[in-house]
């Protein structure tokens, strides 16, 4: 367990872990923290929040835990607990509010990690490219969705306790890779885009985010399969079943962790462990 109560690369606070000293030590808690923290960049509109452009929209590429919260208190230095306005948050994406709660729970001694992989519940018939965390209770490990707050619950007519989301409503993406009777419908399908190659950078993206280095949604690096391209999954196999125990000696082995990964959003390389 000490490999996911131990901050990671991109989990850890540094400087700022005091602001963690007075969390809430209940999981629903915590996430309400989170929550009053960051705005999702594609759900402001429905809160009345019209985001800036860059910056400090920028926000969205902010790796480390660190980064995020300096970027939170910059604009308000009032401790974390103190939910601050909708239009007052940073914005971010489901990636952000994973790599947050993440941390937060690991400071209170909760074994956690990071998953990418695919939500049934946003889009009815399709699997959307999303992050949750995964936590164990003490008896077993919970996928918990710390993005969904109340409001987001009732607007998707989620019947689920976002702490214990079922396994079918979030796919990880070991499991998509395995067992998704069409692929087509794993993706974004805001751009239309989905298939075996979404599903297989995913892939590398848990294994990656298990390994304690959790990229951007939109970091790629080499071995990552390309739309419409053909590519051997000999090695996809092997690591969907490494990423399910997770045996993490195995996932080290298939995937080395890269120096540096492309930022399609920015179109620029960046050094992987970097603010930017």
């Amino acid at each position: 367990m000490t490999d996911w109560t131990e901050p990671g690369v991109m989990t850890d606070p540094g400087e700022y872990a005091y602001l963690f000293d007075d969390l809430p030590a209940d999981v629903p808690g915590l996430f309400r923290v989170v929550q009053g923290l960051m705005i999702h960049e594609f759900w402001a509109d429905e809160y009345g929040v019209i985001l800036p452009d860059e910056p400090p929209r920028e926000t969205v590429n902010l790796r480390r835990v660190s980064d995020l919260l300096e970027a939170v208190v910059r604009r308000d230095d009032r401790p974390l607990t103190v939910a601050r306005e909708p239009a007052g948050r940073i914005a971010t994406n489901c990636r952000g509010f994973t790599v947050m709660a993440v941390a937060m729970l690991r400071s209170l001694g909760i074994p956690a990690r990071s998953r990418c992989g695919f939500g049934a519940y946003f889009t009815p018939g399709f699997h959307e490219d999303h992050w949750v965390a995964e936590f164990c209770d003490g008896s077993r490990w919970r996928l918990a969705d710390p993005q969904l707050d109340s409001f987001q619950v009732r607007r998707l007519g989620i019947g689920f306790d976002v702490t214990d989301v079922p396994r079918e409503q979030f796919v990880v993406a070991g499991e998509a890779w395995r067992h998704a009777a069409d692929p087509s419908r794993y993706g974004l399908s805001a751009i239309g885009e989905g298939g075996d190659w979404w599903i297989a950078g995913n892939l590398m993206r848990d294994a990656a985010a298990l390994l304690g280095v959790e990229t951007l949604p939109w970091d790629t690096w080499d071995g990552m399969p390309l739309p419409a391209s053909s590519f051997d999954g000999s090695l996809f196999d092997q690591l969907a079943e490494a990423t399910a125990g997770p045996d993490l000696d195995a996932v080290r082995r298939l995937l080395p962790l890269p120096e540096k990964v492309h930022n399609e959003q920015r179109d620029r390389d960046e050094v992987l462990t970097s603010a930017a």
